[in-house]
This record gives structure tokens, C-alpha cells and sequence, in this order.
């Protein structure tokens, strides 16, 4: 599979396990971790988790300017390791993240060293390919790339609860996903008698090993603080894998190009470049770009709902139990079948290639968008007959007989991958074979402000889980998803000239 591709493509890709080690830990446990700790409502999280999410891929187009201006992306990417660190530290000090405010500068740390990091190595990937002995494997080095930084992203949710629900163990406890809320709606005296004497005091017994508890307010009060410390030392598994990808990156560096050097050494080769580049092809390149992440804007937004609403989705309606034992492991679902799945799609591929019938990369970015509806489609069809969120809290949670089965989101996250696989390492591969060649970290950064878009209206999403029926919820994602390939498939044609 790596026969004929460059050798800095491996340790790129393992230098940013690191960084998809802690952005899956973020993405498993951020909008739990925020209602429990601050008290906070679906929306409220879902809008500081919009916030986050969106800096850390708008952040991007500065890191890409910043690369591009000086010509030193190797430094540019080991600075938003270092960076990106300090902000992991900050949010694992439980002392410290007082207030939401205070735990959303941490967050913002981490987009801007993100930012600076993120969009540069891909850009550094894409100019490996701009080698002629390379150029014509540029697609399937993009998703070998995709498939191998999906490794660290493997494990983070597993370590990141395995680390939570040891220290709640530690305290005494034994995990309940539904008993932060519960504290929190006791303590706040919003708990009807009838789910004290039931479910809540049910629950309490339960997670305190089957002993009586004789006194809910200081049960409540103990477990919220054990369940939340446990969150803010999670937060330091992404602390190591960063020291990790730090030092492979120091390691391997000669391995990657070199814009500054080459630069200074082919200055007039790059200067006949872009005079070949005329103007006219540069404004066509620039404005097929902008196309293409407008509608992947559409993409984000719905994808990046698996942090999100998935997750609120997984711990209020999912049956939990077995390989599925927590709301955050669902999140392991995705970066496993990348793995699982790339080899198998960039066969499927290469075989079509060898008959000339492979898709241009617009093409299967059109495709995407329709498995990404269809993936919706599931789960506004297993939803149906479901509670509002509402009469779910009112009744203290949802008996598990009203539960449905795990196998159901298992079943959307399977065709989201596939959905992703077709758009996001796909969609970078045309970034870097389209972009103004003065112009690689800018419009990398641009792809990424383009899924910040998308992730900034991510807490639409959450408002819709909480206030409407959840079928329906899933059902405006399908809509989106849907307008989004015919928006795509009508661009297909232009695409593919301004991409020859």
C-alpha cells in the first residue's frame, strides 16, 4: 500500500497521532465534561463546543498565513505541538477551571496551537506530491495519511474513560452516565419526590457499590466532584501523546520538503511557476476552492454533530452495556473503521483507475454528501416514536426498556466513515493539487476555515435535540446533506478542468 509514495509520508502521519489523540479526547468527552462541571443545558455546551470547535479550524487559516509568509513550516507545526500542550495542561487542573469561561480560554490554547499545526503538516503532505514521480498518487497518499493519524484517535476514547471512571472508582464510586445530571437536578431542587425516592436514590445505591446512602445531598455533592476531577485528568493522556508527536516530528523532520530552502535555492524555477500560473488560472483555482468549501461546509456541520448531539444522543436514548458501556466509547466507532476502511476503499479505487472508471476527486466529494445523508437517514428511522428530551428529564431518564439498541449508532457511524473517507482526505488532496503553488498553507487553512464554519453552527444542532423531536432533528441533516451533492454534483464538470 505505501509501495511508490514518498517516505516522509509515514512520519508525517505519526507525528499528528498525537494531535487526533487529543482532539478525539476533546471530541469523546468535551460536552459531557461541560455539563457536568458547570451545570449547564445541552444548548449552553453546544455552544461553547460550537465556539471551540470552529477556532480550532478557523485558527488554521492564521497558522497557514503565518507558514506561507515565512517559509517555515516545520517550525510553525513544532510550535502548535507546544502550544496545544499548554493548553491540555491548563484544562487538567481541576483548581484552575473555576468557571465555563476560564475552561473556554484553555480550549481556545489548544485551537491556536491547532491552528498553527493542523493545516501547515498537510500542506507540508501535499508538496511531497508535488514531485512528478509522485503527483499521479496524490489521492491515495492524502487517505493512507487519513487512515494512519486515525490510529491515535483509536484509543483516546477508551483511555480518556478508562482514566475518569478509574478515578471515580478511586473515590468509591462505580460510573453512571446518568447520575450527573441527576445530582445536579437534585441539588438544584428541580427532582420531583416521586424520581428522589426512585431512580435517583436507585442509582445512588448502585454507584456506591450497592451500600445505602443516607444522605443524597452529600452523595451528590461527592460524586459530581469525583466524576469531574476524573474529566480534568483525562485531559493529560493528550498531554503525553503530544510529547510523542513532538519528538517523532524532531526526529523524522529531514524526511519532509523544505519551501524555505528550496525557496532560496529555486527561486527562478518558482518564479517561472507562477508566471506560468497566470492570473486568470490562479482567480479559477482560487474560486473553485471557495466552492468546494462552501459545500463542505455542510458536511462539517453535520458530521461534527458525532461530538455533539451523537453523544447527548448516546447517554440519553442508547442502551448501555457490553463493548458499548459509555456514551464516549462511541466515539472510538469512527477512527476505527477509518483505519479498517482505507485500505479497502483505495483498493475499490485503484482497481476502477486501472479501468478508467474512477471518479474525479469532485465526484466522489458529491458521493460523500449522499452516504452522509443516508447515514441521517438511519437514524431519523430508528428515532421514530422516541420522548422529547424534556419528558426524558421529567421522568428522571429513560426506563431501558425504552432504550434503543447500540447497533444504531453503530450503523451511523459506519456510514459516516464511509461518507468521510470520500470527502476529507479526498477533499485535501484537492486542495493541494488546486492551490496557487504560493499559496499551500493559505488554502489549507482555508479548507479548515471552511469546517470551522460548519462547526461554529454546530450548536444549532443541539438546539434542535433539545427542543424538537429527535427524528425530526435528523431528518434536517438528511435535507442538508442532500442539498449539499446536488450543489456539488452541478459544479462537477467546471471542477474537473480547473483541477486538470
Amino acid at each position: 500500500m505505501l509501495k511508490n509514495h514518498p517516505k516522509g509520508l509515514v512520519s508525517a502521519a505519526l507525528a499528528n497521532m498525537g494531535e487526533r489523540f487529543g482532539f478525539y479526547t476533546m471530541m469523546a468527552i468535551l460536552t459531557l465534561f461541560l455539563m457536568s462541571k458547570f451545570n449547564i443545558s445541552e444548548s449552553e455546551a453546544g455552544a461553547l463546543y460550537s465556539v471551540f470547535y470552529g477556532a480550532i479550524y478557523i485558527l488554521a487559516l492564521v497558522g497557514g498565513i503565518i507558514a506561507d509568509k515565512s517559509r517555515n513550516y516545520k517550525g510553525t507545526i513544532m510550535a502548535g505541538l507546544i502550544v496545544m500542550s499548554i493548553g491540555y495542561v491548563l484544562l487538567a487542573m481541576p483548581s484552575l477551571i473555576t468557571t465555563k469561561y476560564i475552561a473556554l480560554g484553555a480550549l481556545l490554547v489548544i485551537a491556536f496551537g491547532n491552528g498553527l499545526f493542523k493545516g501547515n503538516l498537510q500542506a507540508l503532505v501535499g508538496q511531497m506530491y508535488d514531485n512528478d514521480k509522485y503527483r499521479d498518487k496524490r489521492d491515495a497518499g492524502f487517505q493512507i495519511f487519513y487512515m494512519f493519524i486515525n490510529i491515535g484517535a483509536m484509543f483516546a476514547p477508551f483511555l480518556a474513560s478508562w482514566v475518569r471512571n478509574t478515578f471515580v472508582k478511586m473515590q468509591g464510586y462505580i460510573y453512571s452516565a446518568d447520575l450527573p445530571g441527576l445530582c445536579h437536578q437534585f441539588l438544584d431542587g428541580k427532582m420531583a419526590q416521586d424520581v428522589i425516592d426512585g431512580r435517583f436514590t436507585e442509582l445512588a445505591v448502585m454507584a456506591s457499590s450497592g451500600a445505602s446512602v443516607s444522605n443524597l445531598t452529600d452523595f451528590a455533592t461527592s460524586y459530581l466532584d469525583a466524576f469531574n476531577t476524573g474529566f480534568h485528568y483525562a485531559f493529560l493522556t493528550a498531554v503525553a501523546a503530544m510529547a510523542i508527536s513532538f519528538i517523532i516530528f524532531l526526529l523524522t523532520k529531514k524526511s519532509f520538503p523544505d519551501p524555505k530552502v528550496q525557496t532560496k535555492a529555486t527561486q527562478a524555477n518558482i518564479s517561472k511557476e507562477e508566471i506560468k500560473q497566470n492570473a486568470k488560472e490562479i482567480k479559477q483555482r482560487i474560486y473553485a476552492l471557495l466552492a468546494v468549501f462552501g459545500v463542505v461546509i455542510f458536511f462539517w456541520f453535520s458530521f461534527h454533530q458525532n461530538g455533539l448531539t451523537l453523544t447527548f444522543f448516546a447517554k440519553d436514548y442508547t442502551l448501555l452495556g457490553g463493548a458499548f458501556s459509555s456514551a464516549e466509547v462511541f466515539q472510538s466507532i469512527n477512527p476505527i473503521l477509518v483505519v479498517l476502511l482505507t485500505p479497502l476503499i483505495i483498493m475499490i479505487f485503484g482497481r476502477l483507475a486501472k479501468k478508467g472508471k474512477e471518479p474525479s476527486t469532485p465526484k466522489k466529494i458529491a458521493i460523500g454528501m449522499g452516504i452522509a445523508a443516508f447515514a441521517f437517514v438511519i437514524m431519523a428511522v430508528g428515532s421514530m416514536g422516541l420522548p422529547l428530551l424534556s419528558d426524558v428529564k421529567a421522568q428522571g431518564g429513560l426506563p431501558d426498556a425504552m432504550k434503543v439498541t447500540p447497533w444504531l449508532l453503530f450503523a451511523t457511524y459506519l456510514t459516516l466513515t464511509v461518507a468521510e473517507l470520500f470527502i476529507s482526505p479526498l477533499g485535501l488532496s484537492f486542495v493541494s493539487k488546486v492551490a496557487p503553488a504560493h499559496m499551500q498553507g493559505l488554502m489549507q487553512g482555508g479548507w479548515l476555515t471552511a469546517t470551522a464554519v460548519g462547526n461554529f453552527s454546530l450548536f444549532l444542532g443541539a438546539m434542535m435535540y433539545e427542543n424538537i423531536s429527535i427524528s425530526i432533528t435528523w431528518t434536517v441533516f438528511v435535507a442538508v446533506c442532500l442539498v449539499s451533492m446536488i450543489a456539488m454534483l452541478s459544479m462537477v464538470k467546471w471542477l474537473e478542468k480547473v483541477a486538470k
